[in-house]
């Protein structure tokens, strides 16, 4: 049996967990969707191996929804609350917010406004027309005679408002449709729109009749909002270099081989990583490589012999390179060279040694590996 298998973040993945997790990262691009879910499952078995290196038990909250955490999100939550923090802003630095960013920090303009709603008799084209042209009609006679709009509202808007003279009371963004709240937003107060608006709900003869700015609200009344902001936004950074640092980690030691169908490491998996640190390793490729490679053992030892170094000591310096500066292909080809043979630390010391020894043409291409 074959299992496809990529690297992300420093963790080996199976495709067939990517290709589960997938759906729960939509993306108008395939390929962000998969490096969506591949990150999305390096940080999960990232931070649940760290859980069990601290024995952390948690135990699952249930949010004001009624959702009910899972054992992993729990666990998580408590790795992150144990290994991350941050200092809480201080009231200065509330305050220099504040002062930078004001008009974040005001009410919303209001408006007080009116309308004449015609709605159209028919869904066709000819309806709205005929809606269209009574519109323009009843503009027409307020352009004539200002002060007979609420009249008018009363006797032939199809909005309930007409019974008060077609008065829409104080509005804030968003309480009434986006096409008449940019058409009022354009008028000053008392006026009354040159042209019929329309909207789903048919055509309406507009006026102004206030506008009330909005105006800044006293630092007291939002010092803690400004805080809880911050805090937010120094943690989510916090956690996301506590991530990476766990990232920096797993790529030292090394990938690990496998993950289980929930996305945590393997119980006992050793990490490709752990075998090419091994010395034994390092000594048994010699013979490994005149077996399988003689031209590559051949010159391996000229390179050894050019730095003055025994060749076990040559393939530790490398190995160790890779190791320390690899990215997440370098790791996922460097597993593709692994899979299949009886001593994988050996091969894929080979393939190092291979690639460090052979000239570049160009760059390599990222890879999906099997394993077997």
């Amino acid at each position: 049996m074959t299992t496809a298998t990529v690297v992300v973040e420093g963790v080996e993945i199976p495709e067939f967990l990517i290709a589960e997790e997938v759906q729960h990262h939509p993306s108008a691009n395939p390929l962000e969707a998969r490096t969506a879910a591949g990150k999305a499952l390096a940080v999960k078995a990232l931070l649940l191996h760290r859980a069990d290196e601290l024995g952390l038990v948690a135990q699952p909250l249930t949010d004001e929804d009624g959702r009910e955490e899972t054992v992993e999100e729990a666990l998580i939550r408590a790795t992150l609350d144990a290994e991350v923090d941050i200092d809480p802003p201080g009231e200065a630095e509330c305050r220099r917010v504040y002062e930078a960013q004001r008009a974040r920090f005001s009410t919303p303009v209001l408006t007080e406004a009116a309308h004449i709603l015609i709605e159209p008799q028919t869904d066709d084209a000819e309806g709205w027309d005929d809606a269209r042209r009574t519109a323009q009609a009843t503009l027409d006679q307020l352009i004539r005679r200002p002060t007979q709009f609420a009249e008018l509202a009363k006797s032939v808007s199809a909005c309930p408002s007409g019974e008060v003279g077609g008065s829409l009371g104080q509005l804030g963004p968003g309480d009434v449709v986006g096409e008449v709240e940019r058409a009022l937003a354009g008028l000053e107060p008392s006026e009354i729109l040159a042209n019929p608006v329309r909207s789903r709900f048919g055509w309406h003869v507009l006026k102004l009749e206030r506008r009330i700015e909005g105006r800044v609200l006293p630092f007291e009344y939002v010092e803690e909002k400004i805080r809880l902001h911050l805090e937010s936004r120094a943690w989510a950074a916090a956690a996301t270099r506590y991530v990476s640092e766990l990232a920096d980690r797993a790529r030292a030691q090394g990938v690990a081989f496998s993950l289980t169908r929930d996305g945590r490491f393997a119980e006992g998996s050793l990490s490709l990583g752990e075998m090419l640190a091994d010395g034994a390793s390092a000594a048994r490729l010699e013979a490994w490589l005149e077996a399988s490679d003689p031209a590559l053992a051949g010159r391996v030892r000229d390179a050894a012999k050019a730095e003055d170094l025994e060749v076990a000591t040559f393939v530790r310096r490398a190995a160790r390179h890779f190791v320390d500066h690899a990215d997440d292909e370098g790791w996922t080809q460097l597993i593709s060279a692994s899979q299949g043979s009886a001593d994988p630390a050996v091969a894929a010391m080979a393939s190092i040694l291979k690639t460090k020894l052979t000239p570049k043409a160009h760059a390599h291409t990222y890879t999906i590996i099997k394993r077997r």
